[in-house]
């Protein structure tokens, strides 16, 4: 009875988060609109920091102001888990959810983006967390945070190229009127700044939910808590991003959907990283830089398959969750 519960809590997690990212993205997609910035921006900056900074709370709460060395690795373990999710699981799964969609008449079969856009997240995902790889080998805290200020810098400049970038290219489908103000041809910022922290709310509430059922769940089948660490926990807390993507996937909004994600990696891959390089002495166990790595590796060959081939081919793509299936292996059996 009790596994049912929580079975029945999965399902009220995945209905709560759905209703938060409408009303998140509806919201996001009017701001961009009303400051008249690119796609590239709206998906790369607001939707991801949005979606991003609740996660973020949790190793800056558990190593600036936790009381232990377990608190401290709990925050390590939140700040890898986002970039190497986003990497070798949510990017092969829009892979995977585009094919799908194709299939079903949904869409057409090949993403539709600027690829330059892309191409310039994953060169400062890749740069940033290439130097936050270098640290570990280098044993000295001040050249932690000299690194530290440099990712956080790094992230700045990134976010002034996105904001001067021109809109080149029309995102499809369209822009369907605010949910807080249907009436409104024009909704105003607050309205737009209300719906946005109600969606925010809803994707936050919905993540929650899905931590406790999913704690429970593993409780109950006797999942090692390694594995809920550094995979369920992960899977959770970057569900907002998820649910986002999916849904500008489905509406063809495909620079929304994957800046969401590449967007979310370079803010993951600096600002968070910062926190540990300056908050811990950075000294990683091997499961836990094998994550990094992993990331390193499948973003990698996300910008490889754009430079050799000038575009994703959805089932090259989608063949990135190898990497991912291949950790949860590991974990298991070592």
């Amino acid at each position: 009875m009790t596994l049912l519960l929580y079975v029945l809590l999965f399902l009220v997690s995945v209905a709560v988060t759905l209703g938060g990212c409408g009303l998140f993205t509806n919201a996001i997609e009017w701001l961009g609109k009303r400051l008249g910035i690119s796609e590239g921006a709206v998906g790369s900056i607001f939707a991801a920091i949005g979606t991003t900074l609740p996660e973020t709370s949790i190793p800056v709460i558990a190593i600036f102001f936790g009381s232990s060395q377990r608190e401290a690795e709990v925050g390590l373990g939140a700040i890898l888990g986002a970039p190497f999710m986003l990497s070798t699981l949510v990017l092969p799964i829009l892979a995977v959810l585009l094919i799908l969609f194709a299939r079903a008449g949904k869409r057409p079969a090949q993403f539709h983006l600027n690829y330059g856009e892309v191409r310039t997240d994953l060169t400062f995902f890749l740069t940033g967390y290439a130097v936050a790889l270098g640290c570990v080998f280098i044993p000295s805290h001040a050249v932690h945070v000299a690194a530290a200020i440099g990712l956080m810098s790094l992230y700045l400049y990134y976010m002034k190229i996105k904001f001067s970038a021109e809109d080149e290219e029309g995102g499809e489908g369209s822009l369907e009127p605010l949910l807080f103000a249907k009436r409104a041809k024009t909704p105003s910022y607050t309205m737009i700044g209300l719906q946005a922290v109600a969606g925010l709310g809803g994707l936050i509430v919905g993540a929650h939910l899905f931590v406790t059922a999913a704690e429970t769940v593993a409780a109950t089948f006797s999942i090692s808590p390694l594995i809920l660490a550094l995979l369920i926990a992960p899977l959770a807390t970057e569900l907002p991003e998820m649910s986002n993507s999916f849904l500008w996937l489905y509406r063809k909004k495909d620079r929304l959907a994957i800046g969401n994600v590449t967007g979310a990696m370079v803010f993951q891959g600096t600002f968070p990283v910062s926190v540990g390089l300056i908050g811990t002495e950075w000294a990683l166990a091997p499961s836990a830089m094998l994550t990094m790595v992993l990331a390193v590796v499948a973003a990698g060959l996300c910008l490889l398959q754009i430079l050799v081939g000038g575009r994703w081919q959805p089932l090259l793509l989608s063949a990135g969750a190898i990497l991912y299936m291949g950790y949860t292996v590991y974990l298991y059996a070592f």
